[in-house]
């Protein structure tokens, strides 16, 4: 008789509340586990994580730095800050960041309402960004025939590439460039409406959480997301 792997449960704290998870989980999974909230943008159920926007930051009692809380594994008897005031004005200097970086001009946006990145900037109650701003001019690519990518509204959340690459397994998506100079790309830099590898499934767009990625024929206000299909396909495809 073959035995079942044994699974080891780690006790450990979150902002002094006792909680418990397997010890494959991270800090983030056993938080929305125990509806315990903790910021985050390029995070997403079904996508593997990658620390990439730094909203989800929190402090570990006895360690000097901060670490993101949707990589990091739990261990056992740790002590998890989530709300310090070092943490929320990280987090407040983070979405200034991202706002000053494109444009992001919410009145005109087709997601507007529909926005992780306005409903974040609500939730800490940032009305101005103090940060000078870039204003970036990119060329918007509406060569698709369905889809709009708008990279003024990019927050390098990585969305885009994980779900095309893990789940469609096309790929289509990259990054280019470094620091604030990055851009998402399709293929090698090409025009979105040629590209090759592109199946044309929409889950980019769907999974994108501001206006930069958008369906075409679409006004102010009325791209409203749709993102249920994630956890559905990575439990069927067995991806871990």
């Amino acid at each position: 008789m073959i035995e079942k792997p044994r699974i080891r449960v780690k006790t450990f704290k979150i902002d002094g509340i006792d909680v418990t998870g397997r010890a494959d989980q991270t800090v983030l999974d056993v938080a929305i586990e125990n509806g315990i909230d903790i910021p985050r943008l390029c995070y997403m159920e079904g996508l593997k994580s990658i620390g990439a926007c730094r909203l989800c930051l929190v402090e570990i009692e006895g360690q000097r730095g901060l670490i993101s809380a949707c990589t990091a594994r739990i261990s056992e008897g740790m002590s998890v800050l989530t709300k310090t005031d070092r943490l929320l004005k990280y987090r407040r200097q983070i979405l200034e960041l991202l706002f000053s970086e494109r444009n992001h001009q919410c009145a005109v946006c087709v997601s507007n309402g529909h926005c992780e990145l306005q409903n974040m900037a609500i939730s800490v109650g940032l009305t101005h960004v103090d940060i000078a701003y870039l204003n970036p001019k990119l060329n918007i690519d509406a060569s698709h025939r369905r889809f709009l990518n708008d990279p003024n509204r990019c927050i390098l959340c990585n969305r885009c590439v994980r779900v095309c690459d893990e789940i469609e397994g096309a790929h289509t998506w990259d990054l280019l460039g470094r620091g604030v100079d990055t851009r998402v790309v399709t293929d090698l830099d090409e025009h979105w409406g040629i590209s090759e590898s592109c199946t044309g499934c929409g889950k980019c767009v769907h999974v994108c959480p501001t206006g930069a990625l958008s369906e075409k024929g679409v006004s102010v206000a009325e791209m409203a997301k749709r993102r249920n299909f994630l956890p559905y396909l990575k439990s069927n495809r067995g991806i871990s």
